[in-house]
């Protein structure tokens, strides 16, 4: 049994769908998940609650956790951890692998420029001392000999129907209601972003692959070095529409955040599109010879995508 812990979301979807490659059963966990396949076992559950994590995991070979918390730092603070620390002492209670779906936040801010799997750890936001938190939950858990994990880690990401990245929300949608695209900090610095189907074939293939555990993987990643300006240059020219584009500062942040909650959680990222974002899945690439989707097919499929909703709709 392969459980993914999160299912229905950007990963989580793309995830089932490669998972049913490796002709396992699958069983997905969720507060209302929804079947990707006939066969599928569903199973609503409360993250947030030890005894219905433990319940989800019990009988699972292989543990997928793509969960996606509200983008919010008191709920990361008091959520976070102790689902963590659940699901490594169910991993480990029924002798389940775990495979985390990470992002870059716990990455030293110096290290941006190129991010490999053996950066500097040293985080600069809250919200990285977290993800830093969890990451050595884990791997302290593998070093003592009592779990079998792996991370796969991945830069900001872009897909087909997806609802959670920037380039989704802030450009995609922008350009289709005749709206400036928006970007964060400065948008001629190189930004490189992750097609999710490219992340979840990754993570379905590592989960499966017995000596990818206990250590770090960046997922397969463009190695094409874009600015957000160009992202958006090449997002408009796929839409027929123009690349009109404004970026979004701090104090402009701090203005919307009065009015709009979410604003205020992003400030303290600013780091990371202040300077050049480079994401390096060379070691992915190494052992697995799976090479990235390129920027160009990955934002036509993005845009196709959503033709074909908005004419279902």
């Amino acid at each position: 049994m392969h459980t993914i812990l999160g299912s229905g979301g950007d990963i989580g979807t793309p995830l089932a769908i490669e998972l049913k490659k490796y002709k396992r059963p699958i069983r997905l966990v969720s507060r209302h998940p929804r079947p990707i396949h006939e066969t599928d076992e569903l199973f609503p559950a409360d993250l947030t609650d030890f005894n219905q994590i433990d319940r989800a995991i019990a009988g699972s070979e292989v543990v997928y956790v793509v969960v996606g918390f509200a983008y919010n730092l008191r709920t990361w603070q008091q959520t976070w951890p102790p689902f963590m620390e659940s699901v490594i002492q169910s991993c480990i209670r029924h002798q389940a692998k775990l495979v985390f779906f990470d992002n870059v936040y716990m990455y030293a801010p110096a290290t941006i420029p190129h991010m490999t799997e053996t950066s500097t750890l040293g985080p600069s936001s809250r919200k990285g001392a977290i993800r830093l938190q969890l990451h050595r939950m884990i791997m302290d858990a593998v070093e003592h000999k009592q779990l079998n994990a792996l991370i796969a880690r991945s830069a900001d990401f872009y897909g087909p129907g997806c609802k959670n990245s920037a380039l989704s929300i802030m450009v995609l949608d922008n350009l289709i209601k005749g709206k400036k695209a928006q970007a964060f900090g400065n948008i001629d610095r190189i930004h490189t972003y992750t097609y999710t189907p490219d992340a979840a074939k990754a993570t379905a293939l590592l989960g499966n692959t017995l000596d990818a555990y206990d250590q770090v993987w960046h997922v397969p990643t463009t190695a094409e070095q874009f600015t957000n300006r160009e992202w958006i240059q090449m997002i408009a020219h796929e839409l027929g529409k123009p690349a009109k584009v404004q970026s979004v500062s701090r104090w402009m942040l701090s203005l919307i955040g009065i009015f709009v909650p979410i604003m205020r959680e992003f400030p303290e990222m600013l780091y990371q599109y202040d300077q050049d974002y480079f994401f390096d899945s060379g070691k992915f690439t190494d052992r697995f010879g799976v090479k990235a989707t390129s920027p160009q097919e990955g934002i036509q499929a993005m845009v196709d995508h959503l033709k074909t909703v908005e004419r279902k709709t």
